[in-house]
């Protein structure tokens, strides 16, 4: 009986200590809290080693604030040319809103910029290319950083291109999520060292367990070359993004070629993370030339994660959907949304907007996609069209406001990307660009099937019952 009573105790303790941590995130404390029901032991060591967010969010923070740390401004502030009137957007559909573009600028932390060319990429076969050809160009300084650097044909490729441009006198950094890419092995990585290239795997898996940060991944894909051409978007290293896994088939994905002032805010972001991942201070104005890009579309860089004092990208998705009065077009992999972000879409449709989102038909984890589903339900009945891309594996993160606002990042619509992963996104307010990606959204969505509310709810109880035990589960997946 009294080792009951102090097993009892145990429990309830645990669960108030969730309770008070995680109040920010009530669906984050149901998940935790129905795992220790389960499993108490268990959870307290998974709780303790993966799920807390308070010292290590703290710790993260500090780190990336460091006055000693990254000095950019002095190298870039005068080298770009923020926007501080919408009507610099050169978009008739953002003037008047400073309210829009004051927001943007202070859940950003850095500037919109007005100087900038991108270029719209949609597969893994243009984004490669382009990004080779970028890094063939390098005459000063490669910087990668990926979430996962795969050891394959793709893989052996770019490993061969940064092995032998770092032998050619080129500075080649290499920064990779030490989870995402886990299966990399030691000769990979001694091979690219040996040509001297710099690696460095961000929060390996054991080191991350020892610091209470195995819960933050860096999810972030940025390329920059010689501080003058960016890219950035969803795609990391592997063959399966050329659509080579039989299992996936053909992989739809986008991502953004940029030269311009924002590419300063990717080596910005790339150099807080190298200090975090390396312990190294880098700064120097050859990591922010000037440029003499001739484009005139306004770019804003969005970093998000635990390096922050702000959950910039929920926030700016939340905003740009209760700004939107004609269309809020979404394409994500995967469906977890908050209950904010739930509330803003049906509150869209209630104005008259045309909310329309697009999720794979197949999936890549079935316990996430089986989560996603549960949450399209009452999402349905409230008039939110969803589809499912049927022609392979969507894995595009991106969405268009109206005409006034588009983004492509590598933040998922989900809580994962939302509170814990570091995230990139980039926001277009160039009225061409924006079409462009509305154009695809169109393609993708021919090539999708729409879901009604009599499909949903004819599929077996089973079924449902997974997906809403799932849903229980979501925020810890």
């Amino acid at each position: 009986m009294i080792i009951l009573a102090v097993l009892l105790a145990v429990f309830i303790v645990q669960g108030m200590v969730i309770l008070l941590l995680e109040y920010r995130h009530p669906q984050k404390a149901v998940a935790w809290l129905s795992l220790l029901f389960f499993c108490p032991p268990l959870v307290l060591f998974l709780y303790y080693a993966l799920g807390r967010d308070y010292a290590s969010r703290r710790r993260i923070r500090a780190a990336a604030t460091d006055n000693k740390g990254v000095r950019w401004e002095c190298h870039a502030s005068e080298k770009c040319r923020p926007i501080t009137d919408p009507e610099e957007t050169g978009n008739p559909e953002m003037y008047g809103r400073n309210d829009l573009l004051n927001l943007l600028n202070e859940l950003s932390g850095y500037p919109a910029t007005a100087r900038n060319h991108t270029e719209v990429l949609i597969d893994g076969e243009q984004t490669y290319e382009s990004m080779l050809r970028a890094m063939e160009s390098a005459s000063e300084h490669i910087h990668l950083e990926v979430y996962i650097f795969r050891d394959d044909e793709i893989g052996g490729v770019f490993r061969d291109c940064l092995c032998r441009k770092a032998r050619q006198g080129v500075k080649v950094r290499l920064l990779y999520d030490g989870l995402g890419s886990h299966a990399l092995s030691r000769r990979f990585i001694a091979s690219l060292r040996g040509s001297g290239v710099e690696t460095h795997a961000f929060l390996p898996p054991l080191l991350a367990l020892r610091t209470g940060r195995f819960n933050y991944r860096n999810h972030r894909k940025i390329l920059i070359v010689d501080g003058r051409i960016g890219f950035t978007g969803g795609i990391n290293i592997g063959d399966d993004y050329l659509g080579k896994d039989p299992k996936m088939g053909n992989w739809r994905d986008t991502q953004l070629q940029v030269e311009g002032d924002a590419v300063f805010f990717l080596q910005r972001i790339f150099l807080k993370d190298w200090r975090l991942a390396s312990g190294e201070r880098l700064s120097h104005p050859r990591h922010f030339p000037a440029h003499c890009c001739i484009g005139e579309e306004g770019v804003q860089i969005i970093a998000s994660g635990p390096d922050g004092d702000r959950d910039s990208l929920q926030a700016i998705l939340f905003a740009a959907i209760n700004a939107a009065q004609r269309r809020v077009w979404i394409e994500t992999p995967y469906f977890i949304p908050d209950p904010a972000i739930r509330r803003a879409l049906k509150n869209a449709v209630l104005r008259g907007v045309d909310v329309r989102i697009i999720i794979p038909a197949k999936p890549d984890s079935e316990l996430v996609y089986s989560a996603s589903l549960s949450y399209l339900g009452d999402l349905l009945e409230d008039g939110v069209r969803f589809y499912r891309y049927r022609r392979g594996f969507l894995h595009a993160k991106m969405w268009v406001m109206d005409g006034m606002l588009a983004s492509v990042g590598s933040g998922n619509l989900d809580l994962r990307s939302f509170y814990s992963n570091f995230e990139v996104s980039t926001v277009l307010m160039n009225p061409e660009r924006i079409e462009e990606l509305a154009d695809i959204f169109q393609r993708d969505l021919a090539n999708s099937d729409p879901v009604d509310t009599e499909w949903y709810y004819s599929r077996g109880k089973m079924e449902h019952l997974r997906e809403e035990i799932c849903r229980i589960f979501s925020p810890l997946l």
